[in-house]
């Protein structure tokens, strides 16, 4: 796929070019203007005296070619985006899903839960007889 995109950009890129010298080749409509100032009276001689009618028909051709390979060209990218992201889609899911671990039903302490939960254990706060924490005690040796 990507290759024709490449090929396409290419004829892209050559179709612009056509263009851009298309337009300065052809004859403004009055005897003045910058067509005149990038050889516009060459196409008389190239072409003759009817050269307005071929170069403004080549100019349509090329610039509905410009459009339409723009929008192919756009639209083929998108198709090799989403193509790599379904890929990368069915690769995730392709993989096993890492299970958490079962949770414990074990209260812990501390843990304070509401009762509008009911999935949740019931958990209650230690009790305040609990073992107290030590007291900072004076370490010096007796005199």
């Amino acid at each position: 796929m990507s290759f024709v995109i490449g090929i396409l950009t290419v004829l892209l890129v050559l179709n612009c070019l056509l263009l851009i010298l298309l337009v300065l080749v052809q004859q403004p409509k009055k005897d003045t203007g910058g067509g005149l100032a990038f050889g516009g009276a060459a196409t008389d001689a190239l072409f003759g005296a009817g050269s307005g009618n071929v170069l403004t028909k080549v100019t349509k051709y090329a610039t509905v070619a410009f459009f339409l390979l723009t929008v192919g060209v756009a639209y083929m990218q998108s198709q090799q985006h989403h193509g790599r992201s379904s890929e990368f889609g069915k690769q995730v899911a392709a993989q096993p899903a890492a299970v958490p671990p079962a949770a414990t039903t074990t209260p812990t302490p501390g843990a304070i839960t509401t009762p509008s939960d009911t999935n949740a254990p019931v958990l209650s706060l230690p009790p305040a007889s609990a073992t107290p924490t030590p007291a900072a005690t004076n370490t010096e040796a007796p005199k």
